[in-house]
This record gives structure tokens, C-alpha cells and sequence, in this order.
């Protein structure tokens, strides 16, 4: 992906091996030095520290046990999850970095405790939340690209669109054309 100049990446491990998550975690922002590319990691903020990674990227549950001090002590960018209306309103206590809202359409890669967002409540999310950089997430793709990037999000997520791919960096640039048409 700093290949492809993806502006912004999260790295979203799930592992309950320690010693090979911190070895990922270490070789990513090595990945990124030197690039444009910013480098978010999700959930494990004690290790993002440590490897000395640009950013963290928490759930509504991680809340709870982050410890959000040290993360900004220490310099780091905070993005946060939402899944509707009221964990929006949540997350703008901590004033994140940004703040991804979704799953705007089904999605098969995380098992969703909510119901798609869809575009309605997207173009409504955007405009209460346009005060914070935002990301729109969840089962967008080349069909859905340009609808959402409309909504007002400065950022979209997308990982089949590119994973799936036969060349992953063309689809980055066919994608990245899509947002600004």
C-alpha cells in the first residue's frame, strides 16, 4: 500500500500471539518510514507505542481499557469506531483524530453487532459530525465508492476492493479516481 500511496493504512491484527504481533506491528511502521503513507494500529496501542507508530485505532469497547493519556503523551493519533448516533456522540468527548463511522453496507469481514448504517444516515453523520476528519467503513466497493465519498467523509475504507484485486495497486488508483468524480 506505500507503494500504491495509499495515504493513510490500518494494520488490523488478530492474533493471540504476542510475540508475532509486535513483530508485524514493528515491521509495518518500518514499511512506512520515509513514505507518505500514515500508519494506524488497531487495538493494540501498547505495542503502537513501542514500535513507534503514527497512530492507534480503537473500538467503542477498547475505550474502556485504553489508556488515552499515554497514547497522546506519547504523540499518537487517535481514530475511533462508531456504529450510529449515539457512539458517535460518545467519541466526541475524546476528541479523536478522526472518526470512522459504518459498517455503511454489509460487510463479511467483522461480524457487525449493528445493522448497516446505509447512505441516508452517512450523509446525516457527516453533516452532524464535519467538525472531525471522517472516514466512511464497511463493504464499500467500486459500485458504492463515489456515492459515499459525496456524503462529505474525507476518507474511505476499503480492503476487498483492494485485497481481491488481481493488481491491488491499480485498484487503489481506479478507486482514488472514483472518489473524486
Amino acid at each position: 500500500m506505500v507503494e500504491a500511496e495509499v495515504p493513510t493504512v490500518q494494520l488490523r491484527l488478530k492474533s493471540d500471539d504476542t510475540k508475532l504481533t509486535r513483530k508485524q506491528i514493528a515491521q509495518s511502521v518500518d514499511a512506512v518510514q520515509g513514505s507518505k503513507t500514515l500508519l494506524f494500529i488497531n487495538d493494540y496501542w501498547q505495542e503502537a507505542i513501542e514500535a513507534g507508530a503514527y497512530g492507534i485505532h480503537l473500538g467503542q469497547e477498547d475505550l474502556e481499557t485504553a489508556d488515552l493519556d499515554t497514547i497522546r503523551t506519547k504523540g499518537l493519533r487517535l481514530g475511533l469506531s462508531t456504529h450510529g448516533y449515539a457512539e458517535m456522540v460518545y467519541a466526541d468527548r475524546f476528541c479523536p483524530s478522526y472518526i470512522a463511522m459504518g459498517a455503511i453496507f454489509p460487510t463479511n469481514l467483522k461480524k457487525m453487532e449493528t445493522a448497516p448504517q446505509g447512505l441516508g444516515r452517512l450523509y446525516k453523520y457527516a453533516q452532524l459530525m464535519s467538525h472531525y476528519p471522517l472516514v466512511a467503513i464497511g463493504g464499500i466497493d467500486e459500485s458504492s465508492i463515489h456515492a459515499v465519498a459525496q456524503s462529505g467523509v474525507g476518507s474511505v475504507a476499503v480492503v476487498r476492493a483492494i485485497n481481491g484485486a488481481s493488481d491491488p495497486k491499480v485498484a487503489v488508483k481506479h478507486l482514488q479516481e472514483l472518489m473524486k468524480t
